[in-house]
């Protein structure tokens, strides 16, 4: 699996708390006065510092990975044991089956995913290709829903995988949704990874290519993640015209080229999209 690739699919690369590099606490410049719980916020960061490449850890490694001391951590580590969250033999820990709730949660409080997905089945049984929905998280889209029919990439994505906006369909046309100071705002903060010798880099041609998504109304990606991947996105949107989440058909380049995939894939996508924002405008909240 390429590295670069793998850690983008597996890291949380944002919603991270500010640290003071010298001693692990949390930066006071960014904290919202008085209403923020700093023991919440180190409790969440613990949390993520379980990944597919780390999903059994010691005190030490959590500790060094979260900036917490040892101490801090191991309150926090058997806090969320007690509550069911965290299992440990006695030196590793791991995430327990209970940490799904906190996902579920969420997915099951939106109406969004119950629609999309009976249609993203048909969408993706029509086309014999894999379909997506994700939701834009700073510099993320994370994965919402979705439907597989052939593995595309060399990383397994499933619900709650994140991947660089800036470089996939459904990320550019979440961007495009975002107000354009929003959208300068997290260029000027996203780090830059040549993933293939396809991306795109350079400020002038990111804005450019959410430009002309923002006019054509999807986008296509063409191998600037991952050699070989090809997909083609479209926005959804709620009854106030705003783009709340996105959806993908990807495939194979060796497969479908860009020209089958706006020609053969894109209506079907498009329609598929348009029936799924329908639905969201008339869904009782």
């Amino acid at each position: 699996m390429d590295e670069k690739l793998k850690k983008a699919a597996v890291e949380t690369t944002s919603g991270k708390t500010p640290r003071d590099e010298k001693n692990g606490e949390t930066s006071t410049e960014t904290k919202p006065g008085d209403s923020y719980v700093q023991s919440f916020a180190r409790g969440l960061e613990v949390i993520r510092s379980f990944n597919a490449e780390s999903a059994s850890q010691t005190l030490s490694e959590v500790a060094t990975k979260t900036g917490l001391t040892r101490a801090g951590a191991r309150r926090i580590l058997l806090t969320l044991q007690t509550l069911g969250y965290v299992h440990s033999d006695g030196k590793y820990f791991e995430l327990a089956p209970r940490i799904l709730d906190l996902g579920f949660a969420y997915l099951s409080s939106q109406p969004l995913w119950n629609l999309a997905t009976p249609l993203m089945e048909t969408l993706a049984e029509t086309l014999q290709e894999s379909c997506s929905a994700g939701v834009l998280d700073e510099l993320d889209v994370v994965y919402v829903a979705r439907v597989h029919t052939h593995k595309i990439m060399s990383t397994n994505l499933g619900v709650g995988s994140r991947l660089p906006a800036f470089w996939t369909s459904m990320g550019r046309v979440l961007l495009a949704g975002l107000p354009q100071d929003q959208l300068l705002a997290l260029l000027a903060t996203c780090p830059r990874v040549a993933y293939t010798r396809y991306t795109q880099l350079e400020d002038h041609a990111l804005l450019a290519a959410i430009d002309q998504v923002r006019t054509q109304g999807w986008a296509l990606m063409n191998q600037e993640l991952e050699e070989g991947l090809i997909s083609v996105a479209a926005p959804l949107f709620n009854a106030k015209g705003n783009v709340v989440a996105a959806i993908n058909v990807s495939g194979q380049a060796n497969r479908t080229n860009a020209q089958e995939m706006q020609a053969r894939i894109l209506p079907h996508l498009l329609r598929t999209a348009q029936e799924v924002s329908q639905l969201l405008r008339t869904a009782r909240r």
